[in-house]
């Protein structure tokens, strides 16, 4: 396991981790652990959500394009295109 040493830490917020250990029955370490986990649990929640927005928002982008498309227009087969090109 690595070892974190943290320097300058103000006496009022050591204090207060004295506390939250204590009504925890825990140590200091354990219980500045348990606040790194749960913040970096949440940061991650929140990154994965914004992900996932951005996902949604992109299919919304390609579904608006594919629906703004031409109809009037007879589109190529892809396929064809691939094999005409394949066979140059």
């Amino acid at each position: 396991m690595a070892t974190l040493h943290a320097l300058d830490i103000p006496d009022e917020l050591y204090e207060q981790l004295q506390e939250l250990a204590k009504a925890d029955n825990s140590s200091v370490d354990a219980q500045v652990i348990t606040i790194l986990q749960n913040a970096l649990q949440a940061k991650t929640q929140l990154i994965q959500d914004e992900r996932y927005k951005n996902v949604l928002k992109l299919l919304e982008e390609i579904r608006l394009r594919r629906e703004s498309r031409r109809t009037d227009v007879e589109w190529p087969d892809s396929t064809a295109l691939i094999r005409e090109d394949r066979d140059r």
